[in-house]
């Protein structure tokens, strides 16, 4: 396997792909500086040869994880990677490139996206639909029905109530509570949640 991203999800991804049994073949990173993580050699350009192998995105940067992906340079992602202590629900779809991480709880009916991040000890109730490149970081609970649009970030021990959609590239706060619709790009911070300003478009 090919891991695109050598930081600190690269190293939570380097542990569950161990847990599983899977090999690991190349590391790659643009950063000239990282030459080592977690004992293997980490090299700075995808070669011809690395792309016959399954990749997968160590990055937790959802722009990041949108340009990589864009730029058409990988031609092979991996399908979802579970850490073997999350649970996670027999019914439900999940696109290549997903991570979920250990502790992670996703149940029926739910529909997760491409290149999404199940982080460690979060909650996808029934129903939740996550689009490509979402972020949900560790601790969050998304309830029943909850839609959350591609690309946005729902920060560490957030809660979403029921029926709520989040929109695309918007980012919600760490421990914030939501219980209105958050519009494309929005911020949103606090207890009940507000928006506090707009992201601007990267990816254009």
């Amino acid at each position: 396997m090919l891991i695109i991203g050598a930081s600190g999800h690269a190293r939570v991804i380097i542990d569950i792909i161990h847990k599983l049994n899977l090999s690991i073949k190349y590391i790659v990173d643009a950063d000239p500086d990282i030459m080592e993580i977690e004992n293997y050699e980490v090299l700075h350009k995808v070669s011809d040869a690395m792309k016959k192998h399954t990749a997968v995105i160590g990055i937790g940067n959802n722009h990041t994880r949108y340009k990589i992906v864009r730029e058409k340079t990988i031609e092979n992602f991996a399908k979802p990677i579970v850490h073997p202590d999350a649970v996670v629900a027999e019914n439900l779809k999940m696109g290549e490139g997903s991570v979920v991480m250990a502790g992670a709880v996703i149940n029926p009916a739910a529909v997760i996206g491409k290149h999404c991040i199940i982080n460690t000890s979060s909650i996808v109730e029934h129903e939740v639909v996550l689009e490509d490149f979402v972020h949900v970081s560790p601790g969050t609970v998304l309830t029943g029905n909850v839609k959350v649009g591609e690309g946005a970030h729902i920060g560490a021990g957030a809660v979403i109530i029921p029926g709520i959609t989040v929109g695309k590239w918007a980012t919600v706060g760490a421990g914030a509570v939501v219980i209105d619709d958050v519009p494309d790009f929005a911020v949103v911070v606090g207890n009940p949640g507000r928006i506090i300003k707009y992201n601007k478009c990267e990816n254009e």
